[in-house]
């Protein structure tokens, strides 16, 4: 009977051009507006390591002595982190400080440039699965020994060498010279979350947690020998002496990022950093112990409202747009199925059962917005095409996937069935013998 049923949805449709087309317009652009916002807001929302944020945790201490005992700053003074680090509770720890840095190529021609830098340990790349093209990341060992070595983007890679294997080549740093010992393929985790802060406070600057990844990464312990003076802290609660300086200074901008294979090991951690604060606030360092947070990857975006607000905004009003195109359809059916009520009228009098009409109809409508389905897909890429040709930072992350491929079509053909039960269903209402009279 399905079949007969969509033969027959065909053949009113065709009978009906212009109310078919109307309603087809009217899911497709309703689909296209609702599915273009709502793939930007999966995309933008993600999981940046799938499969392994949920081991990946973010401490937080509250190390400001002028503190009310609200939220700890979202990143700590260096000794802290240091300690952190250095205690060696988890599974793998990495210290992360962003700072720009000018850099050039040491061969002729070379001119300086400005790059961001990340400064960190050894661990970051097997914890956040970093992916090389050339050559390795640098060791524990060279994390303590102060080595002169980095790793490079392959952005930068293609800039300065052209895409060749450049391991073994040497850059300078503010004039001192350091050695590349790796290169990385195309690396571009979204959001980048190794540097989200203060995104609840940005004032709708999150977009600026998907621009691309960093050109250069360099030990933290020859960060600090070579841009002493240089790195820019998050806040601080008095004015450093030698500003510029991590060490010592009363401010805060390290991260520190753990990663825990087992709840019990997070439950383990989460106690070590209770213990850690109640011994700093004995020494008198800081004044609130119980302060302490140890977020998840995961909790730690949400935390900080990662996806940019106009993106939500938008989202909403795309859905809101899509209920008003939804309610003309509902209108435009109940036209057409009226219209046909004695047709409808007639089967009833030879014995179609009002579930036979009202599946009918809601086959009628599937047709509908299978059809407006295809239209909204079209106008989806429209739009995708649109918001990647935008001066955004996450313009270039924008695009259709598979998940979101299937939810096209999934739902225009749910819309367009609940669109249509209402109809359907005063059409699988109607008297027979009051129809009968009119023909």
């Amino acid at each position: 009977m399905i079949g007969y049923y969509f033969k027959l949805a065909l053949h009113n449709a065709g009978r009906n051009k212009l109310i078919t087309a109307l309603m087809v317009l009217a899911v497709a652009v309703g689909i296209g507006a609702s599915m273009t916002t709502l793939t930007v807001t999966h995309l933008l929302s993600g999981d940046p390591l799938p499969g392994k944020s949920d081991r990946i945790f973010y401490p937080q201490v509250d190390v400001d002595p002028g503190s009310k005992g609200r939220e700890p700053h979202d990143v700590l003074d260096y000794r802290t982190a240091h300690d952190l680090w250095s205690a060696g509770q988890a599974d793998r720890q990495t210290l992360v400080v962003v700072n720009p840095v000018k850099l050039r190529a040491d061969h002729a021609g070379s001119v300086p440039l400005m790059g961001s830098s990340i400064s960190t340990t050894a661990d970051f790349f097997a914890m956040f699965d970093v992916p090389f093209r050339f050559g390795r990341a640098w060791t524990a060992d060279d994390d303590q020994r102060r080595g002169r070595v980095a790793v490079i983007s392959a952005r930068l890679n293609e800039r300065l060498f052209d895409g060749r294997d450049s391991v073994g080549q040497t850059l300078r740093i503010k004039d001192t010279p350091v050695r590349i010992i790796g290169v990385l393929d195309p690396w571009r985790p979204s959001p980048l979350f190794y540097k989200i802060r203060g995104g609840r406070f940005s004032g709708g600057e999150t977009s600026s947690f998907y621009a691309v990844a960093d050109d250069i990464f360099l030990p933290m312990s020859t960060s600090l020998d070579i841009n002493e003076g240089d790195f820019q802290p998050f806040t601080c609660w008095a004015v450093p002496d030698n500003p510029g300086v991590l060490q010592n200074a009363p401010c805060v901008a390290v991260g520190v990022w753990v990663e825990l294979g087992t709840p019990e090991k997070v439950a383990s951690y989460g106690r070590y950093l209770s213990n850690y604060a109640a011994e700093q606030q004995r020494l008198g360092r800081i004044r609130h112990a119980d302060n302490t947070r140890l977020r998840s990857l995961m909790e730690w975006l949400d935390f900080n409202q990662v996806v940019p607000s106009d993106v939500k905004v938008q989202a909403v009003l795309s859905f809101a747009f899509l209920l008003v195109c939804l309610a003309n359809v509902v209108g435009l059916l109940l036209a057409r199925f009226m219209r046909h009520g004695g047709e409808i009228g007639l089967r009833r009098a030879l014995g179609a059962s009002r579930r036979s009409v009202f599946t009918q109809c809601l086959v009628e409508a599937g047709v509908i917005g299978v059809a407006g389905g295809i239209g909204g897909l079209l106008l989806t890429v429209l739009g995708l095409w649109v918001i990647r040709s935008q001066p955004v930072p996450y313009a270039d992350l924008i695009h259709l996937d598979v998940t979101m491929f299937m939810a096209t079509f999934g739902l225009s053909l749910l819309a367009s069935l609940l669109a249509g039960a209402i109809p359907a269903y005063r059409a699988s209402s109607i008297q027979p013998v009051a129809q009968l009279k009119l023909l």
